[in-house]
């Protein structure tokens, strides 16, 4: 089974999102469900820093040996901050996708707090992933 973290927020295409100390950053990855999924990780294709990104819209890819697929941005805002370590180390997605396998950080435009109002709790996202066969 899945892990899918109390506290963070979470979209229908299986990203993750953490509202970071200041109110005004998200951070984001994909979920346990998705990189089980995907399976192993090969690669990791983020935007880069200072790329707008659209709430809802692609803003990068993950590779795996079955697939390729998008990664979504959550939010509208700023890429503040991409986690360089999976460039060499793409792996990390898989064996912790909550801390060592974050994707980006996201300046968000407007009210951050708002922004996520709209996404799936913990608990939502669980049923979801609960019908997934």
């Amino acid at each position: 089974m899945s892990e899918v973290r109390a506290g963070l927020h979470y979209t229908e295409e299986h990203e993750w999102v953490a509202l970071q100390a200041d109110r005004r950053v998200v951070r984001v990855g994909i979920t346990d469900h998705a990189q089980c999924a995907l399976g192993d990780i090969v690669y990791v294709e983020l935007p880069s820093i200072g790329t707008e990104v659209v709430a809802l819209q692609p803003m990068g890819t993950i590779e795996s040996v079955k697939t390729v697929s998008d990664l979504y941005s959550p939010v509208n805002g700023v890429i503040i901050r991409v986690n360089e370590a999976l460039a060499g180390m793409p792996e990390a997605v898989n064996e912790d996708p909550y801390e060592g396998g974050w994707l980006v950080d996201i300046l968000v435009r407007n009210d951050a707090e708002a922004a996520l109002s709209g996404l799936l709790t913990a608990e939502q996202y669980q049923k979801r992933v609960d019908l997934v066969p």
